[in-house]
């Protein structure tokens, strides 16, 4: 069961996002994972260098250091906000209006982490988590950033099936871009939210029972697809 809510987030294009973040069990769960591969890549650091004597030893202990601090922020900006721990249980970091996460919203994030630890074992951090509605450590509040269940708005929208259909007018090639758009995104909509955005092509879907269906259906012609 998820310790989580969700909001909305509209894009540009006037889509309405539903976002889950991700509340405290998934997220230490997904802590540990990443807790267990340091500890692991510092061993092996270790036992690597410290054939090296003391030098290799100082040499371990610096990698370690920038291990610690960077493991984080590497993956978040180049693996779509998730770190090997993340991937596993389906989180990501984001800015809150769900845009990538920015790098120096992720340093600024993890670096806090240091303050989120206190006084032991992530005391203040899970303070924060539970006292707002994101979920939000500190390092969070401060970089405007949240961790979110990536797949979240996939299991809440189905993709819409329809037969290649000419359309009954010429379009502008703005026109054929935004048909193609709607259809691209129609997995983060709900099938009200499509029905109203193809409601507002006027001409286009007149006498429809299914405007949403039909527009998708302009859609796949478009991308290539032909009527039989």
């Amino acid at each position: 069961m998820r310790l989580d809510t969700t909001y909305t987030v509209n894009t540009p294009e006037g889509i309405a996002l539903q976002l889950s973040p991700a509340g405290p069990l998934p997220r230490l769960l997904a802590w540990l994972v990443d807790l267990a591969l340091r500890s692991l890549i510092s061993l092996a650091l270790i036992i690597t260098l410290s054939f090296m004597g003391k030098m290799g030893v100082g040499v371990a202990m610096i990698l370690i250091f920038l291990l610690e601090w960077f493991y984080p922020v590497y993956f978040e900006l180049r693996q779509q906000g998730q770190t090997p721990g993340k991937k596993m249980l389906d989180l990501y970091v984001a800015q809150t209006d769900a845009s990538p996460v920015t790098p120096s919203a992720s340093i600024v994030r993890n670096l806090l982490r240091v303050v989120d630890f206190l006084p032991f074992l992530y005391g203040f951090g899970l303070a924060s988590m539970m006292l707002n509605r994101r979920f939000q450590r500190l390092g969070d509040l401060a970089a405007n950033t949240v961790v979110l269940h990536k797949n979240n708005h996939k299991r809440r929208h189905t993709h819409v099936e329809a037969e290649p259909v000419r359309p009954p007018m010429s379009l502008t090639l703005p026109e054929q871009q935004a048909i193609l758009l709607f259809a691209q995104r129609s997995q983060t909509l709900t099938s009200s939210r499509q029905e109203e955005l193809a409601c507002m092509t006027g001409p286009l879907i007149e006498a429809q029972a299914q405007p949403a269906r039909w527009l998708h259906g302009i859609a796949n012609w478009l991308g290539g697809g032909r009527t039989a």
